[in-house]
């Protein structure tokens, strides 16, 4: 695999993690016992800790790629095993 390609994966499993870890940080109003700003949304979060979302995506990206990479080298999981139409 060329380095081009990795990097290409690598960014995918890094924004598709971005989805993983966002629900984690946000807490609302409700949650932090903070009081509304009039006319916020309910589900909007009282702060938003972006470095930490960061860190968090890249450390789950960096891992789901990991495994990739693995799986690619090694062999473990294969095209032919998961072709379930029995031909």
């Amino acid at each position: 695999m060329r380095w081009q390609s990795a990097l290409a994966i690598w960014f995918l499993f890094w924004f598709l993690s971005l989805f993983f870890v966002l629900p984690f940080f946000a807490r609302t109003s409700d949650e932090a016992g903070v009081a509304k700003v009039p006319g916020q949304a309910d589900s909007a979060p009282v702060r938003f800790p972006f470095a930490r979302i960061l860190l968090w995506t890249t450390v789950v990206g960096t891992a789901l790629f990991g495994l990739f990479l693995a799986n690619y080298i090694y062999g473990w999981v294969t095209a032919d095993m998961l072709d379930f139409t029995g031909r």
